[in-house]
This record gives structure tokens, sequence and C-alpha cells, in this order.
């Protein structure tokens, strides 16, 4: 303590100075709007210039969990897309065939109606990224969609909770297949129609992609059996299904070329031809 008393005294004069010049800086800059906005504004471009510094701090320490859940978004994209039966085996070149026939285009979804019987997706992906109609559209939940029309830059996007929708799918377990439609209620739930009664079914049996069109490759996630009803005319099974994705909240998209689909068509047009 007593050396503080020491140096006050010893710099008196100069700790007088600075508390006066101090006063009459407060006072000028008080006084004179000018000033008081130079000041303010420097002070804004310092803070500012801390808070972007500790922001890209952050940011860079986040980097880590952030590039580890697109791993697992990537991982689980992936799989969804090329399952095969036995996932603990390694699959042979046939049983994976078509696989570097798929491309993916990673898109965002800008616009999404989910309130009417007939509704569209927009994503920021065209025609000079490679979209064209009738491709397929999923996200890492399962499928959100079919593309409908393309301008350069956007698509718009059938969506599955659309009742014009019509999509391939199947029980995972046994292969059973039918007709996905959406009845125009809820937008957690699609309809599977045409599934036999020799199917052995029970609630909350997954329901993946069939694979019998050119859209969707096979066993891509839909959603889990909800309820199974009876059609008493057809002896047919009703699937009621609860969808994997939330409709009402998408962000990324992507949307799947398939490069072997003109193939597949051309081939499937020369058999009607021939019949």
């Amino acid at each position: 303590m007593q050396q503080i008393f020491n140096f006050i005294y010893k710099n008196s004069n100069r700790l007088l100075f600075l508390l006066l010049l101090g006063i009459s800086l407060f006072l000028t800059i008080q006084s004179h709007s000018y000033h008081r906005s130079k000041v303010i504004s420097s002070a804004n471009f310092l803070s500012g210039g801390v808070y972007e510094q500790i922001n890209d701090f952050s940011e860079y320490l986040n980097l880590r969990t952030q590039n580890d859940a697109l791993a697992q978004e990537n991982a689980k994209l992936r799989s969804l897309l090329f399952q095969v039966e036995d996932s603990a085996s390694i699959p042979k070149i046939d049983s994976i065939k078509g696989v570097r026939a798929i491309d993916i285009v990673v898109s965002k979804v800008i616009h999404n109606n989910f309130n009417g019987h007939e509704n569209y997706l927009t994503i920021n992906s065209g025609d000079l990224d490679g979209v064209q109609t009738d491709m397929g559209v999923i996200n890492s939940q399962g499928i959100v969609g079919i593309v409908d029309n393309t301008s350069a830059n956007y698509a718009t996007v059938i969506s599955i909770l659309n009742k014009k929708s019509q999509i391939n799918a199947k029980l995972k377990k046994s292969n059973h297949f039918g007709s996905l439609s959406w009845n125009g209620k809820s937008t957690g739930f699609v309809q599977l129609t045409d599934i036999p009664r020799l199917a052995a079914i029970r609630k909350g049996d997954t329901i993946v992609t069939g694979g019998q069109s050119v859209i969707f490759p096979e066993n891509i996630n839909i959603g889990t059996v909800d309820n199974i009803f009876t059609d008493e005319e057809t002896n047919y099974y009703t699937l009621n299904i609860r969808l994997f994705n939330d409709m009402t909240n998408l962000g990324h998209v992507y949307v799947i070329k398939r490069k072997d689909r003109d193939e597949i068509i051309n081939l499937e047009k020369k058999e009607e031809k021939d019949e």
C-alpha cells in the first residue's frame, strides 16, 4: 500500500494531467455531436471486429462437430440409396448393379407447399445442374417427391403429399409391393394400396421404394405401417404409412440422376412395340 502512495505522490502531476485531459475529452464529446458520432462509430467498428473474430473462432471450434454431422448424413444417405439385403456381407458387383449409374445433385427447398391437395416444392437446382423432369428427390430421411418442371436454375417437385403422386413401394421384409399415394388428409401419413392378403404385415413394418421404376432406386426409406385396412371388394390391403420425413420442415434435398434411365425406358418401349 505504501508503494502505491509513493507512486501517486511521485507522479501526481502526470496523473492530474491525465485526469484533466480525460475530463476535457469527455466534455468535448458530450457537447459536440460530430465528435460524439465519430467516437461511437469507432467503438462500433472495434466491437464489430471483436465480435467477428469471436464468431470466426467459434465456427472454427465447431468445424469438427459439423464435419461429423455431415459425415453421418452422407453415410446414412448412401445406406438409404444402396442398401443390400445382407448389410453384414461384402456386396458383389452384380448385387449392386446400377450404383455407378446414379449421381446426386445436392439442392435446397426454397418453397414448400403442404396445405392443399396438390402440393409442390421448389428447389434451387435446375437444367444447368443436370436436373430433369421425372427425377426422384430424397433427403436423409427418405423420399420427398418427383421433379415436375425445370428452368435454368430451379425446379418444381411433385410432393408425395400430392393426390396425383403415384410411387411404387413395397414391404421391406417381404418385397410385396403396391402403389403409394396420398389421400389428402394428414401431412404425416400416406397410403399404400393393392398389397395382397397373402402378405404378412404387422404394425411398425418398414415401407421402402420398390425399385420397379426408373425414378427411385430400390430400398429408399418411406415410413412404417401405422394401420392396416382390408378392402372387401378387392381382397387387398390398404396400409396407412407414417412417414419418416417431416414434410412440413424440409431443408437440403438430393436429386437422383439415373444415367441408365433413358436406356431402360427405350428398352421397355421396344418390348411394348414388339407385343
